[in-house]
């Protein structure tokens, strides 16, 4: 059992609060010992001081007569007294012990059963050289001390006994609780991968991990999906240049490799090429390190650059370019990336819409930010496909017989996630509007 986490931390939990009820227990015994101690003293000290102020007021005959007064009202009274001459001979009083030494001290009496007793004791020398010594039996004081032993060794067995099923019952349960996360983690590892933690409806932490596990997995899912379809899509994409690249070679073998053979493996060979680069510039925007160089960028300045840089190659494509740009506060981050990431938002509207389709980039502060929009009129991305588009090698035509790879959305959507925003496809009516929100640039 003790090989068990929930068990170890229980026990001790138990054992620290076990150690703090005996602490307490023995503080309170040691304060209520006190506090008795001191109660029976003051009692002693007020007996006394009254019989030194008869003995001062009224003289020793009368302090005899009141110590025998005294000590006949047992009843009432549980104090014992002596006095005693220059000589040491007790002369009045019962209590049956030696004569004491002055101030307090514990001496030792036989009591009325004839046996021999402790008492506490506060003696004083008189005007005359007597000695009155003013006892307190110390029975009372140790049944009380007895009493709250008796409470105390109780309350701690007790304390023991609930500790001990305490730490049976919290570490069985957090047994539980942990069993149903190690087991969603046990269902992966088997090769189960739709395994995963139950989530409970208290919402308390052990729920919150096994909601954040099943998250993690969730994702890990998503990311085993994609690198699936990656992997398919790029030895589909890969096979048709190198197949190209290789009919040509093999011509150029049963022929002379002349200039034309060449370049056209070249070009084959180009377009390997900007693949590989595509992906890995993808790979290096979502690692994350370019966060490093970020410094504020005008954005406005930018958008309008390419603006007006772009215009032309719309205009020769047979689109129109309307470009309507605000000043706006400067933004965080990588101006090549953000260059890249409009520049891939105007290359698929003019890859993706028909001749007479109108391109309107805007630039304005709005909707808690600076708000990016690249819209077209052109035939759009139906709702159920623009979470997808934005994924890897992800193409609307299934056929992939068509120029391009599918990485021009998922580069711009992790410009946006580096950046601290995010890529969201709308609706123009008619045509795609691209949004991207950048919040104002802080220090």
């Amino acid at each position: 059992m003790m090989r068990s986490a929930a068990y170890r931390i229980a026990t001790i939990y138990s054992a620290a609060f076990v150690i703090a009820t005996l602490v307490l227990g023995v503080a309170v015994y040691y304060a209520a010992h006190v506090a008795l101690q001191t109660q029976l003293d003051d009692r002693i000290a007020a007996e006394m001081s009254s019989l030194v102020s008869e003995y001062r007021s009224e003289g020793l005959t009368s302090l005899k007569l009141v110590i025998s007064r005294r000590e006949l009202a047992r009843a009432t009274n549980d104090l014992g007294y002596a006095l005693y001459d220059p000589a040491g001979h007790r002369v009045a009083g019962t209590l049956s012990a030696r004569r004491p030494a002055l101030g307090w001290s514990t001496i030792g009496f036989v009591d009325r059963e004839d046996a021999s007793d402790v008492a506490r004791s506060f003696a004083v020398r008189l005007d005359g050289g007597e000695r009155l010594a003013v006892a307190a039996d110390w029975d009372e004081l140790e049944a009380a001390d007895r009493l709250i032993l008796t409470i105390l060794g109780v309350a701690f067995l007790v304390e023991l006994i609930i500790g001990g099923i305490g730490a049976v019952l919290l570490g069985a349960y957090l047994r539980h609780r942990l069993s149903g996360i190690s087991g969603a983690a046990e269902g992966i590892i088997a090769g189960d991968l739709g395994t995963r933690a139950r989530v409970g409806p208290r919402g308390d932490e052990f729920d919150r991990l096994s909601a954040a596990l099943n998250a993690m997995l969730d994702r890990i899912g998503e990311l085993l999906d994609t690198l699936r379809q990656v992997s398919s899509d790029v030895a589909h994409d890969l096979r048709t240049p190198l197949s190209r690249l290789r009919n040509g070679l093999e011509e150029g073998l049963r022929t002379d490799p002349g200039p034309a053979v060449i370049e056209r493996a070249i070009e084959q060979s180009d377009q390997v090429l900007s693949l590989f680069s595509a992906i890995l510039r993808l790979s290096e925007i979502e690692a994350g390190g370019l966060r490093q160089a970020f410094a504020p960028v005008d954005l406005a300045a930018l958008v309008r650059d390419l603006a007006e840089s772009y215009a032309p190659a719309m205009e020769a494509a047979g689109r129109t370019l309307a470009a309507h740009v605000e000043t706006v506060p400067p933004v965080i981050g990588d101006r090549e990336l953000l260059a890249q990431a409009v520049i891939n938002l105007l290359d698929n509207a003019l890859a993706h819409t028909p001749v007479g389709t109108t391109v309107r980039l805007g630039l304005a502060v709005g909707g808690g930010g600076t708000v990016l929009t690249v819209a077209d009129d052109g035939p759009g991305i139906p709702e159920a496909d623009r979470d997808r588009v934005v994924q890897r090698f992800a193409r609307l035509e299934a056929s992939r017989t068509r120029p391009g790879y599918g990485l021009g959305l998922s580069l711009v959507a992790a410009v946006a996630r580096i950046h601290a925003t995010s890529l969201v496809l709308g609706d123009a009516r008619p045509g795609l509007v691209a949004t991207l929100t950048f919040g104002a640039a802080r220090r």
